[in-house]
């Protein structure tokens, strides 16, 4: 799915080479009723959706539209127990990438590498961005288009917009896929998609949509929802291409470090060309220095008990896609597989377990009272949080490798 934190940043202009449907004209609601034609059975959402469609009209959306758009719509309580819940399933990276990046999906990603071969090389050849990346999108997206989702996004959406832990976002994606209905490019019933509102083969969000999808095969609709996945491929190549793909370079290569080094330098920060990088010691899996595709940072996702990589910039442009690390690294190594790549070689804490919501909140408490400060206590372990664990590590001994686990907890404890 597309991630959030780039919805709200998506570019001002679609990509020029975009066939943008023409406006479908609509015949007029000649009741231009003030209420919501819907069967709802929670009051505070009926009348959250009288107001929204106010909102709706003042920003261009068509009564007609609205109306049809709305016909039939519930209020989703599924849709607010997942949002709830999401929290606090997490994963290791290593028990992601089994999954992600498992035997199954190798084979499956080279056969339809294989069966859209002619449309993939066509893909490639506009926009710059391997094929075989494309393809790694679209088999973590939608496992190859096997799986794009069954709930109706109008619905999912509203309901997130009137009850949802981000009320403003959910709204600026209300709007936008009721403006994609207006333009013609899919009907109400056939726009479905996940839960929390990503759409079609490679699950883009309404507000990327409008940004990025384009009609690859000409016939006048940005169709990502249909069997034929032609226009979702092209158009996550056209994503990755306007977020500043560089052709020819790699997303990342596994390296191995040496057993003396300054953990202070994995940081996303620093970067070195790969020369630089293995006169530290630090090298790829055969001993020999990376190639210099140009400079590189490096990551240590699992610390420095787990695999380690260099990331060049194209690690950054995936992650516009989706910000977590885990998914990037995903992509970058489903795609490497798919060309035939071999598996990732360095070892996993595999005895380590992902901490919980509350735990990795404990985590940022406890640092912060430590002097440490994480700035805020929210869960999520991102750059500050980080920073915060590689300088309390330093302060008491430990190799500054910035990994918040269990084991840390526990000291801090």
């Amino acid at each position: 799915m597309i991630c959030a934190a780039m919805a709200t940043g998506a570019w001002a202009n679609p990509p020029s080479h975009s066939l943008r449907p023409v406006l479908r004209t609509v015949e007029p609601n000649l009741a231009a009723s003030n209420t919501v034609p819907v069967s709802v059975s929670d009051k505070g959402f009926a009348r959250w959706l009288n107001s929204y469609r106010s909102r709706a009209v003042r920003a261009g959306i068509s009564a007609a539209v609205f109306d049809q758009a709305f016909s039939g719509v519930q209020y989703n309580a599924d849709v607010i127990k997942r949002d709830r819940n999401q929290s606090e399933f997490t994963k290791t990276i290593w028990e992601y990438l089994d999954s992600a990046v498992s035997d199954a999906r190798v084979k499956n990603g080279k056969a339809a590498l294989r069966e859209y071969s002619d449309t993939l090389q066509r893909i490639e050849a506009r926009y710059g961005v391997d094929k075989e990346v494309v393809v790694a999108v679209w088999g973590l997206e939608s496992n190859y288009g096997t799986y794009r989702g069954k709930t109706p996004i109008i619905e999912a959406l509203a309901t997130l917009a009137y009850d949802g832990r981000r009320g403003e976002f959910f709204e600026q994606q209300l709007t936008a896929a009721l403006t994609i209905l207006q333009n013609g490019d899919v009907s109400a019933q056939n726009m479905t998609g996940s839960w929390a509102g990503a759409m079609g083969h490679t699950q883009f969000i309404p507000t990327s949509y409008q940004s990025f999808a384009v009609d690859f095969t000409g016939d006048g609709k940005r169709d990502i929802w249909s069997d034929d996945p032609t226009d979702a491929l092209a158009s996550t190549a056209a994503y990755l291409n306007r977020s500043g793909w560089v052709s020819g370079q790699p997303w990342g290569v596994e390296v191995k470090i040496p057993r003396d080094f300054d953990y202070a330098l994995a940081s996303r920060q620093i970067q070195k060309q790969p020369s630089e990088w293995a006169r530290l010691g630090v090298v790829d899996m055969r001993g020999q220095s990376v190639q210099n595709h140009g400079k590189a940072s490096l990551l240590l996702p699992a610390g420095g008990k787990g695999a380690a990589f260099i990331i060049f910039e194209n690690f950054a442009v995936i992650e516009r896609y989706n910000t977590a690390d885990a998914y990037v690294i995903g992509v970058g190594h489903l795609s490497d597989r798919i060309q035939g790549g071999a598996p990732i070689l360095g070892k996993w804490p595999r005895e380590d377990r992902a901490l919980t919501f509350n735990e990795r909140k404990e985590l940022q408490q406890r640092l912060s009272e430590a002097g440490f400060d994480t700035q805020k206590i929210d869960g999520k372990i991102g750059p500050l949080t980080i920073e915060a664990v590689r300088k309390y590590q330093d302060s008491v001994g430990l190799d500054p490798d910035g990994y918040a686990s269990l084991t840390l907890l526990k000291t801090l404890r």
